[in-house]
Formats: structure tokens, C-alpha cells, sequence
């Protein structure tokens, strides 16, 4: 019997890296994962080692291809999606990194953002990167390093170093050397790429003095990237797709349509909204971006971006202790009626969307000698569907209203998340039979790199449904619980409006 080739997708995240290989029908045959060790060297700082980000890659990429060889099956292609604005800078002649990777929830240019927009540059900065001014984005880590690592401006001006998001560092050290590139979803989260014109813009490289030297091609997003090093991978292998997290998992959610809206829950959540063929700018703080670019044509989105999601059960389970395992949070609040007026805002590195308050900090309010451990549990779980409801309210301001939503990320393995979020948001809530989007994605724009799908009609016809959640609860309960939200985030903001 003769097998369709495999795909295999390299999912570097946040906390872990993972390779998953795929069938041509959306289905994932093996999946390996390490994580690996976050640093945390002053309030706000958030940084990854690279060379144990690259140790772990390799590591999950060889036991795959090992897998595949194990099965008799080829694998046609590589796919690579990655946390998005996470920032690397190398030397180009050894490939070592001259610093730790700064992560996406790094705050600490904060003040240099706040000195461009008091200086009157936010519009420009908006209008050509449909970013706000913000320590999220990868541009001011860039210049971070290049100000702080002593000689490192003198080297880059030289041409002597390299600069890129996760994807570009994998990739360079996958195909050792040979290939400095990304693709146009990872350049449109730098602050230095301008996604009208599909170019690094010259205006915003000099508004924060960074050289051209340092950055790195931009391609399509399924385009021919690279091969993988035969020393390191046994065989070469062509890596023919590349997307940020966000928009792989949008694209593994199939939407391709304007309207189309998926919200995913990892580290953190982000929904992305399908506006087509022209970039939306937003009266409400949400982000104007680059949904994916295939065959010359750019399909743009609106993001939302919560910081914390995932990681607030993280915290529960490594900081506090509270819990053993995420699996364990579901049973714990089904046995809680009601929040009891406890709310966690999980502000540890600020809020993201609509608020963008890099300085507010995380707070757990409401408490009474009765809170318990399940009373924590449930309200940690209740501020990510509450963060999410903040989003949609801004989407739906900005004139976009979605009829229902995809989600996927592991969170979504929780029917309880999905119940309480399809009721706060009163839009039912789709959870797909394949919930690692984000990989598939990846997956399928290498897969249409080599051929194995011939347009996006092949891949829609693989999204399938899992489960779907309708709007359960009384209006009056819902208004009383967002009441108790919004007081709950005045409490913590600092940029009160």
C-alpha cells in the first residue's frame, strides 16, 4: 500500500518545544515534547536560553524523524511555527547567540516606548505596522541587545551579527547558516515591517536605530525556506512553511474567510479575525496584522493578545502549589456553584489588549475567610474566558461581529472553559477534533509548499468538529459576573481612562 508522505511541524512555544507529524488528512500520527526552563532576572523580565531552545528543537526533531523511519513513512516536508515576537541575536560566523532570547512578555523597554509615543510617533508606528507602541512587539528588544550587550552595535553596523524571532534562529541553525530568513507573519510583529508594502521599512529601522544588516529575508508564508543539515537530521529535509503561532493556528482553524474567528489558549490567549484583503485599523486598541501571504496576495487580521492564560494555571500548579496537574482545575470548579466574588487578574507582565498597561501588576480580589483552593482554581479559570470577553467587545466596536468562534490550544481539553466562555461571550464556542492548531498550520502551509494540498479548499475540507458549546446562562447572572470583572481591572490598571 502506498502512504502520502508525512508532515512535520515544529512547534516552538513558550514553555516547550514539540514536533508532531502529520497526515495529509489533519490527523497527527506522533508527538514528542520537552519543555524547558523560563528565567525571570528582574520584575518583568522575561527571558529563554537559545541554545537550550535549539537543544530541545533538535532533540524533538530527530525523535520524529525517527518515528517516521520506525512507521516506513517518508516525510515530504518541515513546517515551523514559533512564539512570535520573541528575539534572538547571533553571530553570523559561529551562530552562537550574544544574549538570552528577550520573550514576548518581556516589559523592559517599557520606558522607551513611552518616550515614542510622548515624542508623537505612535501613529506612524500604527499606521505602517498596524502595531501600538508597546515592550510586546520584537523591535525594542532588538535595540535593547544592541545597546546593552557591550560592542554588539559596533558588530551589528559591521554586519557581523544577525537578528530574528525564534523561527529565523531555528531555521539558520537547522540549515547551518545557510539560510537567514522569515516569513511575513513573524516580520509584521517587529515594529520594523511594514505590511502594506511587504518591505522592512526604512523610516521605523531609523526610528529605532536598528541597522538593515541584521535582518533577515522576508518570504511567503508557504515558500522554500530551506534544507535541514544532513550532519544534524540524518537526511536533508526541505522546510517549506513558516508561521507565527497565532496566525498557524488560524490557518490550521481554516480561516480563511473574512469573519472567520479563532481564539487559541496557551501561555497566553489571542483571537484572530479573518478581514481579508485590507488591513482594518481599530478605534479600540486590538491590532491590525498579517493574517498569512501565499501567492503574492496578503490576507490581514485583527488580534487580540492576553498575556496570561495557560500560564496563570501554570502559576497555580508551580508558584502556588494549589494544584497537581491543569487536568486536575475542570472537576475543581465544577464543585463550586458560584465565583463567590473572587477575581483573579492575572496581570503578571501587564495587560495586553484593550488595556495595553505594560505597568499594571496581577491581583486576586474578593476574598473571604470561606475562599478556598477551589474558589482560586474557578476564578483563575474564569479570567481567561473574561480577558477573551474583553477582546470580543472590542472586535465587535470595531465593527467585525463573529457568529460563533474556533478555539484550540490545551486549555480547550477543559468542557468547562468552553461552557463558561460560550456563556460569557454569547457566541457558541467550536472545538475541533485536532486541538493542535497551532502545529497544524504549520503543517499545512509546508504541506502546500511541496504540493501535498493544492489550494485552501483541500484544507478546509479537513477541519472537523470535536464539540460545540451554545450560550447557557441567565443575563442577569452574566451582567452581575462582568460587573465584578471590570471593577476587578480598575483595581490594577495604571492608565486609567
Amino acid at each position: 500500500m502506498a502512504y502520502t508522505p508525512l508532515i512535520l511541524s515544529i512547534d516552538q512555544g513558550t514553555t516547550s518545544s514539540r514536533a508532531i507529524l502529520f497526515e495529509k488528512n489533519g490527523q497527527s500520527l506522533f508527538t514528542t515534547q520537552q519543555e524547558f526552563k523560563q528565567h525571570f532576572p528582574k520584575s518583568g523580565w522575561v527571558e529563554h536560553d537559545p541554545e537550550e531552545i535549539w537543544t530541545t528543537v533538535l532533540a524533538v526533531t530527530r525523535e520524529a524523524i525517527a518515528a517516521a523511519k520506525k512507521m516506513g513513512r517518508k516525510i515530504a516536508s518541515i513546517g515551523i511555527t514559533n512564539q512570535r515576537e520573541t528575539t534572538v541575536v547571533w553571530e553570523r560566523h559561529s551562530g552562537k547567540p550574544i544574549y538570552n532570547a528577550i520573550v514576548w512578555q518581556d516589559r523592559r523597554t517599557a520606558a522607551r516606548c513611552n518616550e515614542l509615543k510622548q515624542a508623537g510617533h505612535e501613529q506612524i508606528v500604527m499606521d505602517k505596522t498596524g502595531l501600538l507602541l508597546d515592550p510586546y512587539f520584537s523591535g525594542t528588544k532588538l535595540a535593547w541587545i544592541l545597546d546593552n550587550v557591550p560592542h554588539a552595535r559596533d558588530r551589528a553596523t559591521k554586519g557581523d551579527l544577525a537578528f530574528g524571532t525564534i523561527d529565523s534562529f531555528l531555521l539558520w541553525r537547522l540549515t547551518n547558516g545557510k539560510a537567514h530568513a522569515t516569513d511575513a507573519t513573524n516580520a509584521a510583529r517587529t515594529l520594523l515591517f511594514n505590511i502594506k508594502t511587504n518591505q522592512w521599512d526604512n523610516a521605523l529601522l531609523s526610528l529605532l536605530n536598528v541597522p538593515a544588516s541584521v535582518l533577515p529575508e522576508v518570504k511567503e508564508c508557504a515558500a522554500l525556506f530551506g534544507e535541514t543539515d544532513k550532519a544534524l537530521t540524518g537526511e536533508s529535509f526541505v522546510i517549506g512553511g513558516m508561521a507565527g503561532d497565532q496566525q498557524a493556528a488560524a490557518f490550521g482553524q481554516a480561516c480563511f474567510h473574512p469573519g472567520m474567528t479563532k481564539s487559541t489558549y496557551g501561555t497566553g490567549c489571542f483571537v484572530l479575525v479573518n478581514t481579508g484583503d485590507s488591513p482594518i485599523a481599530s478605534r479600540n486598541k486590538l491590532l491590525t496584522t498579517i493574517g498569512y501571504r501565499l501567492n503574492g496576495k496578503t490576507s490581514y487580521a485583527m488580534e487580540g493578545s492576553i498575556f496570561v492564560a495557560g500560564a496563570a494555571i501554570q502559576w497555580l500548579r508551580d508558584g502556588l502549589g494549589l494544584i497537581k496537574s491543569a487536568e486536575e482545575t475542570e472537576a475543581i470548579a465544577r464543585t463550586v456553584e458560584h465565583n463567590q466574588g473572587v477575581y483573579l487578574v492575572p496581570a503578571f507582565t501587564g495587560l495586553g489588549a484593550p488595556h495595553w498597561d505594560p505597568d499594571a501588576r496581577g491581583a486576586l480580589s474578593g476574598l473571604t475567610r470561606g475562599t478556598g483552593i477551589k474558589e482560586i482554581v474557578r476564578a483563575t479559570l474564569e479570567s481567561v474566558c473574561y480577558q477573551t470577553h474583553d477582546l470580543f467587545r472590542a472586535i465587535s466596536d470595531d465593527g467585525m461581529r463573529p457568529t460563533h468562534v474556533r478555539v484550540d490550544g490545551g486549555m480547550v481539553r477543559n468542557n468547562w472553559l468552553c461552557q463558561f466562555l460560550a456563556d460569557i461571550l454569547q457566541l457558541t464556542v467550536q472545538r475541533p477534533m485536532q486541538i493542535e492548531t497551532t502545529a497544524l498550520g504549520a503543517a499545512y502551509l509546508a504541506g502546500l509548499q511541496c504540493g501535498i494540498y493544492n489550494s485552501l479548499d483541500d484544507l478546509e475540507a479537513n477541519w472537523e468538529q470535536d464539540a460545540a458549546y451554545s450560550p447557557d446562562l441567565d443575563d442577569t447572572i452574566r451582567n452581575a459576573l462582568l460587573e465584578g470583572w471590570e471593577d476587578a481591572i480598575r483595581r490594577v490598571r495604571t492608565n486609567q481612562q
